[in-house]
């Protein structure tokens, strides 16, 4: 080592918080950003009510008084944050979990209807795949029809189901159920499709060297090799199922269920509990999102690829 190159100072390795703000700091700023619109956009929406109200004070008034009015109203047009988060931790955290008023009871519901219309359309759209994948009449009759049947409006389609369904005696759940899977199918049929045909044609070949039946190549070639377009679907679709079982609670006329908790809100004019209701959807959602992510990871381990 020369004397100049020793005269260097050695770089010192960032600190633990400069780490935490390589990670966080963008997410952070980011959400800064969207509290400072929200709050602009309550002040900005709730001010014709507030200000009327003020004017019937009979007192001089100025901005200060203008945003704590919008940002405590009732029944505002839009609600601050922190009406919805303190919404929200009551209806969670300090709320019995029987009661109507939780949102812990009603996510249950919604998850329920979701989880089992997930389970439906992922095994539908394996099939579908499967089927497209090994027969020709199937990938020039049905594929077009698979593609043709996300074009119609679900809210077209939810009251539809729900009459024939329950003029059948099913049951509410498997409504909302039937609305999931016709949501989420798709994404695993075109995905599974996807994943299914990509085998190198080498390794088809030589699946056939060996004598290997369609089913054989099936399980031990194609199925591996989709996995990841599955997994990778599988993220649309349990969200879109999630979506569907909120829209498969309005036509119902449930009790309970997060479509419920958004029905009822929108009948009463309470914005707060809508927000929260939208919210508890949220992270539900993520929550679902993070859970197959889980899955793809043990299960890409368990078969020696990587997590």
């Amino acid at each position: 080592m020369t004397d100049a190159a020793a005269a260097l100072p050695t770089p010192r390795a960032p600190g633990p918080l400069a780490g935490l703000w390589h990670h966080a700091g963008p997410v952070l700023l980011v959400v800064a950003l969207i509290l400072v619109a929200w709050y602009g956009g309550a002040v900005a929406l709730n001010a014709p009510q507030v200000s009327e109200r003020l004017d019937g004070l009979g007192e001089p008034w100025g901005w200060q008084q203008l945003a704590q009015g919008a940002w405590a109203m009732e029944r505002p047009v839009l609600p601050a944050p922190h009406q919805v988060a303190q919404n929200w931790w009551v209806s969670v955290f300090e709320t019995e979990i029987d009661s109507p008023r939780s949102l812990v009871h009603h996510a249950g519901v919604t998850l329920t209807a979701t989880l089992l219309g997930f389970a439906l359309g992922m095994t539908l759209g394996v099939l579908l795949a499967i089927g497209v994948v090994h027969s020709v009449v199937l990938d020039r009759g049905l594929l077009p029809w698979i593609i043709a049947s996300q074009t119609i409006p679900i809210l077209a389609i939810a009251p539809m189901v729900v009459v024939v369904l329950g003029s059948m005696g099913y049951p509410p759940l498997m409504s909302k159920a039937v609305i999931s899977m016709y949501l989420c199918f798709f994404p695993v049929a075109i995905g599974m499709v996807k994943g299914l045909r990509s085998p190198d044609p080498l390794q088809r070949d030589l699946m056939r060297t060996y004598s290997a039946s369609a089913p054989q190549t099936l399980w031990k070639l194609r199925l591996p090799a989709a996995l990841p377009f599955l997994f990778a679907s599988a993220k649309v679709a349990i969200a879109t199922s999630l979506v569907g079982a909120i829209v498969g609670e309005l036509p119902t006329g449930a009790q309970a269920g997060l479509g419920a908790r958004l029905l009822s809100g929108s009948y009463f004019g309470q914005t707060i509990q809508i927000w929260s209701a939208l919210f508890m959807a949220a992270l539900l959602g993520v929550a679902l999102v993070a859970a197959v992510g889980l899955a793809e990871r043990v299960t890409m381990r368990f078969m020696g690829g990587r997590a």
